[in-house]
């Protein structure tokens, strides 16, 4: 059902040349990019009249308008069920702890007498948010993305989730339930690609943004791609992954479930387990075959996902060697199964979120945990972060100098510019002051 790769009795290869033994997902974005293209610009052409049409031919189904009505939003938080209304909230209530405490503040820093730098911090004015809607529902990545642009202070907010037939070419009540409980009330029904370009380029009903987030599949990714420069993006986001790393005293029955709780997300979906201990690998291994056959999604998902060239059980000599590995890899998301769970996390380098020990699973934080579930795929965890408040805020300096500051360094300026021959550089100095240098 999963593969072995053995990395054992050899030094490890340093860098790409381990990353390149490492399973991962085929994800051509690229590819993709050159499919995506005609759609963003017919959007950009014909705007709302594109979305209804691209509405019918990929979803299915037949609008007349893409935005939700208001009472649709009411009713579908009306009729949600109590259990998962109160799930959704707590979900709510610890993302709002954690996302809180990430507001940066602004700084002023005097560099000399008279000189000062402040550092301020302003919200993106207007944001596009993206939950997908294909082979799950997921209300949980609406609280990712908004709690985050909320507690930032973004002033406007839209989300779009694709049509669905079954709920009469509104996205799933759920989603709606989910942006009622946040209070955003500028919901599309759009998907995929066609939403990006809604976002980014403006509809006659919805205005552009000026930043996309949200994760999705391949022809999201690529649409972000295409609009970059043009609006701000978190990530182009693949295929969802998780990295175990543990050694024997890992309980086998907790890593497989972990494993598999990922990989009923997507066919392409990664479960890498890295391990010193062959017996646990072994009866990982066995552990998986016996949970897979109890479980939902088996054959459309999660038996593609684990035989897939993405999915692997990694063994290495020690746990030396799986840090190297987990850091190489990179994970979206990477639990640490060790007798010194805590001591090994604070060594990664490289991966989206850490879950520590036998009670912090992925599943955790895809919920509940109060971080945020929108992270870096692909490998992109070596230099890319999450998304957070920080995604949403902008930094800009403010130089703030006296005359005298001035002054006292303009000669610096001038001879920097003069040596970069950058003459009129150190004349806009020279000109406040008469033309003279102080200080030569």
């Amino acid at each position: 059902m999963i593969s072995r790769i053995d990395l054992r009795g050899d030094a490890l290869p340093e860098g790409g040349a381990l990353r390149d033994l490492l399973p991962r997902a085929e994800f051509d974005v690229e590819a993709a990019l050159e499919k995506v293209r005609p759609i963003c610009e017919d959007v950009h052409h014909r705007g709302t009249a594109a979305l209804i049409e691209y509405a019918r031919k990929f979803d299915g189904v037949e609008l007349t308008q893409v935005r939700v009505p208001a009472e649709a939003l009411a009713t579908a938080l009306e009729q949600l069920d109590p259990a998962v209304r109160a799930a959704l909230e707590e979900s709510i209530r610890r993302a709002r702890i954690v996302h809180r405490n990430q507001r940066r503040t602004e700084h002023t820093t005097q560099v000399v007498p008279g000189g000062t730098v402040t550092e301020k911090w302003v919200p993106v004015e207007r944001v596009g948010l993206y939950a997908p809607g294909g082979r799950s529902v997921y209300p949980s990545s609406v609280v990712m993305n908004v709690v985050p642009a909320q507690e930032a202070g973004v002033e406007s907010i839209a989300l779009a989730s694709p049509p669905q037939r079954e709920f009469g070419g509104l996205p799933h009540p759920t989603i709606l339930a989910a942006c009622a409980l946040l209070g955003v009330d500028e919901v599309y029904a759009v998907g995929g690609a066609v939403a990006v370009a809604m976002f980014a380029y403006g509809t006659e009903d919805c205005l552009p943004v000026n930043m996309v987030t949200g994760p999705g599949n391949i022809w999201v990714a690529a649409a972000k791609r295409y609009f970059t420069g043009k609006i701000g993006i978190d990530t182009e986001a693949g295929p969802t992954e998780i990295a175990v790393l543990a050694d024997s005293t890992a309980d086998p029955v907790h890593v497989a479930a972990d494993l598999i709780s990922q990989a009923e997300h997507d066919p392409l979906a990664a479960a890498v387990l890295v391990t010193d201990s062959e017996d646990l690998a072994a009866a990982v291994a066995k552990e998986l075959e016996t949970q897979v056959a109890a479980t939902k999604h088996v054959e459309d998902r999660i038996k593609p996902a684990l035989a897939g060239r993405q999915s692997a059980i990694v063994l290495v000599d020690d746990l030396e060697d799986g840090l190297k590995v987990v850091d190489a890899y990179g994970a979206e998301h990477l639990e640490i199964q060790t007798a010194d769970a805590a001591a090994l996390a604070a060594r990664v380098r490289n991966a989206g979120a850490i879950f520590v020990g036998p009670w912090a699973p992925v599943s955790l934080g895809d919920y509940c945990a109060g971080s945020n579930h929108v992270l870096p795929t692909g490998g992109c965890a070596c230099h890319s972060s999450g998304l957070s408040v920080q995604s949403f805020l902008r930094g800009i300096h403010i130089v703030d100098y006296t005359r005298d500051a001035l002054a006292e360094v303009t000669h610096h300026v001038v001879t920097l510019a003069e040596a970069e021959d950058l003459p009129a550089h150190g004349a806009a100095l020279k000109a406040r002051f008469g033309w003279k240098v102080p200080n030569a």
